[in-house]
This record gives C-alpha cells, sequence and structure tokens, in this order.
C-alpha cells in the first residue's frame, strides 16, 4: 500500500506508525489533513472502537484505512483508564491532567501492575468484509512521578518491564521496537505479507 489513512488525529500516533511503516515506503496520512471529524469511540472494548474508527475513515476517503484504539490498563484501578485513557480527566484530552488524575488515583496504593493495550484494524477498502486485526499488550508499572520528555499519554508514567527508564525516557526507535503499538503493527505486517 503506497498510502493509508490514519483514522486518528493525534500526532504522537501518527509519528510512531510513519517510522514503523517507513521501511515499506507507506505514506500515512491523517484523517484530520484530509478534513474528516474523528468517529465516536462509544464502544467498552479496543477492537469495537478501532473497527468503527478504520470504518469511518475508510468510507469517508475511499482509501485503505488503518484505525489504532489503545489505552493504559491499570491493576489496582480494576483496568481503569483503558478505553477512556485520552479522556480520563475530562473530555478536554490533555495528557497533563490525564497523567496528574493517574498519580492521585495511585498515591495510595502498592500495586503498581499496569499494561498498554493496542488493537489496530486495517480496512484494505470500503468492501473489505474481513479487515485484518492485530493486538498487544505491553506490561509493566506505574511510576510515583513522571519522567522523560520524549512519547505521549501516559509514557512518562509507565515503566516497562524490566527496565529502568519510563517509556518517555526511551530512545524513540527502542519504544517503537517493543511497544504495545509496535508488536501490534509487526503482526499486522506479517499478516499481510502472508496475504500477498
Amino acid at each position: 500500500m503506497k498510502s493509508i489513512v490514519l483514522a486518528s488525529g493525534n500526532p504522537g500516533k501518527k509519528a510512531e506508525i510513519e517510522a514503523l511503516l517507513e521501511p515499506f515506503g507507506t505514506r500515512v496520512i491523517t484523517q484530520i489533513e484530509l478534513g474528516i471529524t474523528e468517529a465516536e469511540e462509544p464502544h467498552d472494548s479496543f477492537f469495537e472502537n478501532a473497527l468503527a474508527k478504520a470504518r469511518h475513515a475508510c468510507f469517508a476517503t475511499r482509501l485503505p484505512a488503518l484505525a489504532d484504539d489503545s489505552g493504559l490498563c491499570v491493576d489496582a484501578l480494576g483496568g481503569a483508564p483503558g478505553v477512556h485513557s485520552a479522556r480520563y480527566a475530562g473530555e478536554q484530552k490533555s495528557d497533563l491532567k490525564n497523567n496528574q488524575k493517574l498519580l492521585a488515583e495511585m498515591s495510595a496504593r502498592d500495586n503498581r501492575g499496569a499494561h498498554y493495550e493496542c488493537v489496530l484494524v486495517l480496512m484494505r477498502g470500503p468492501g473489505d468484509a474481513q479487515p485484518l486485526v492485530a493486538s498487544a499488550q505491553w506490561h509493566g508499572s506505574i511510576a510515583r512521578q513522571p519522567r522523560g520528555a520524549g512519547g505521549f499519554g501516559y509514557d512518562p508514567l509507565f515503566l516497562p518491564e524490566g527496565m529502568t527508564q519510563t517509556a518517555a525516557e526511551l530512545d524513540p526507535h527502542e519504544k517503537n521496537r517493543i511497544s504495545h503499538r509496535g508488536q501490534a503493527l509487526a503482526k499486522l505486517l506479517e499478516i499481510l505479507k502472508r496475504e500477498t
């Protein structure tokens, strides 16, 4: 695929996916760049939200569309913020406020276990009755204070398993290799290779 529409306006997601698809020469265009509004995400699962977003972008552009629905699932909070990760502290989608709320919720908790989860859905065209789906998890824990200026979302608070650096302190290439999104995209590319 020469070009795909990313069913997102998140510049952090675009940068990560562009870097991961660079070896394949695939151009990534966000739906926002094409003037398409974001789809509603009313569902309780990452898969259902990703599918809704991919369909919305694909039907609006008539181009292959890739949608990612991902979030942080914290053990001590029963899996929250989960599918509500982007709007955890309210509708304004503020990484800073989301991180502040998470730190406040975790202040008295000893169980700091958490994982990022990502589901990718690729619609190859509006008539695609069997979109490609790949998912992955990235396990770790919640730090007691934010560290690092890289990444986005909860990266300054997420300590990947077996590491001393937060996701926001990792080299972007290293993060892309081991992250939930990187793992899910690698699986999706494997599916695509088997199909061609």
